[in-house]
């Protein structure tokens, strides 16, 4: 068998030869390849190395690309020119941003008394009239004649089974409950609380004094707290950092203060009370200990965590105020000023639609890649890494 083998090497032209070591060159390379490629997946899936490569990314931010230290020192100065009229451009945004405010101010006047009886409608202090209850549908909402006298026989019907409700029932929970913002916020204990909110108004900081606004919650009497109002103040800076002023970017949120929430007796939410069982080391008996404990509620927002004079926050206190000055300013802009269209939903459908069109941008962008395949000349679906969704569930 030896000698066969030799013999068919011998016969074998020298350019084959060639040809043979040159494929399992190009083999051995895929194969470095593929195991490059499978080291690269099972580092990056290392959370340990992630936060290593992310906190060297953080690090590179803002640090010079090493462009400008190979500049002329002619051209260096015209540069250093240049970023001190940015400054002072920062310095006249921020007192645009302070007009701006102004004008905020201005117009939440006006816009008050509207909100005021937004709330005497909701409270039943105020029924409208037929007039003020008309309501014209746009064009695509309107109804047959036969679907109006249905719709109609239906209330009535509804009115007779039910009592005659008064001002509108639980607006502004049913407002929390829609947005989904709000609603991860709040807990099954907190629902009763919530029909008695009568209202939510936003305040903003009189002429002369520093750059905040404050949202008060409005309750009616119950038996959960003594407080007609809650409060949330955030505060805002709206100047350039001397320090930095390049990261200004108009008024920005640097700290939030609560309030103080008179419970009644065993009626506080944000605390629950547990059960522990000990056992002593020595005598082996057990004993039962009663804890009192945080416990998750909305009217935790009341009592945000205090920023210390260094600005150094650990990382779980930043990530919950920045999810606090979110919901502030979320309810300050959206909220409030919109609150009848996160009750019938109508907001939440057009925010809805805004997502819908990304989606399809991307499917369009999906169909476009899966088009280019299709016409290129060396695509070959049996030698496809990524099978079709359905066949991966198989």
């Amino acid at each position: 068998m030896a000698d066969i083998d030799n013999k068919e090497q011998a016969d074998l032209d020298p350019a084959d030869m060639e040809d043979v070591e040159e494929v399992e060159e190009e083999e051995t390379g895929e194969d470095v390849n593929n195991k490059a490629r499978q080291l690269t997946v099972q580092m990056m899936q290392n959370p340990q190395i992630l936060a290593a490569l992310q906190e060297r990314l953080d690090g590179l931010v803002g640090s010079p690309s090493g462009y400008m230290e190979s500049l002329p020192k002619v051209v260096k100065r015209r540069v250093n020119a240049l970023k001190n009229l940015q400054v002072k451009c920062a310095k006249i945004e921020a007192k645009f941003y302070e007009e701006v405010h102004e004008l905020e101010r201005k117009y939440a006047a006006l816009y008050q008394p509207l909100f005021d009886k937004r709330s005497e409608i909701i409270n039943a202090v105020y029924e409208p009239n037929d007039e003020e209850c008309e309501w014209k549908p746009d064009e695509e909402e309107e109804l047959t004649e036969e679907m109006k006298e249905k719709a109609k026989i239906e209330d009535e019907k509804k009115d007779d089974e039910k009592e005659d409700p008064k001002g509108i029932p639980e607006f502004w929970l049913t407002v929390f409950k829609n947005v989904d913002l709000l609603s991860d916020m709040l807990q099954d204990h907190d629902e009763p609380i919530l029909k008695h909110l009568k209202d939510i108004k936003v305040k903003f900081s009189d002429p002369g004094q520093a750059m905040s606004f404050t949202l008060e919650f409005y309750f009616g009497s119950n038996e959960y707290f003594t407080n007609e109002v809650l409060t949330k103040t955030y505060k805002m800076r709206s100047e350039p950092d001397e320090s930095d002023p390049f990261s200004f970017d108009g008024p920005e949120i640097m700290g939030c203060t609560g309030c103080q929430i008179d419970w009644k007796k065993g009626k506080n939410v944000t605390l629950k009370t547990i059960k522990k069982k000990q056992k002593h080391k020595g005598r082996g008996t057990v004993r039962t200990v009663t804890k009192t404990v945080p416990n998750d509620s909305f009217f935790n927002f009341f009592s945000p965590p205090e920023v210390p004079e260094s600005g150094v926050l650990d990382e779980d206190s930043e990530e919950l105020l920045a999810a606090d000055f979110e919901i502030g300013h979320f309810l300050r802009e959206r909220i409030v000023p919109h609150a009848v269209l996160y009750f019938t939903g109508e907001a939440i459908e057009d925010d809805d639609d805004d997502y819908d069109e990304e989606g399809e941008e991307a499917d369009d962008e999906e169909g476009e890649e899966e088009a280019d395949e299709e016409n290129d000349p060396d695509y070959d679906p049996k030698k496809d890494t990524n099978p079709p969704a359905e066949c991966k569930q198989q």
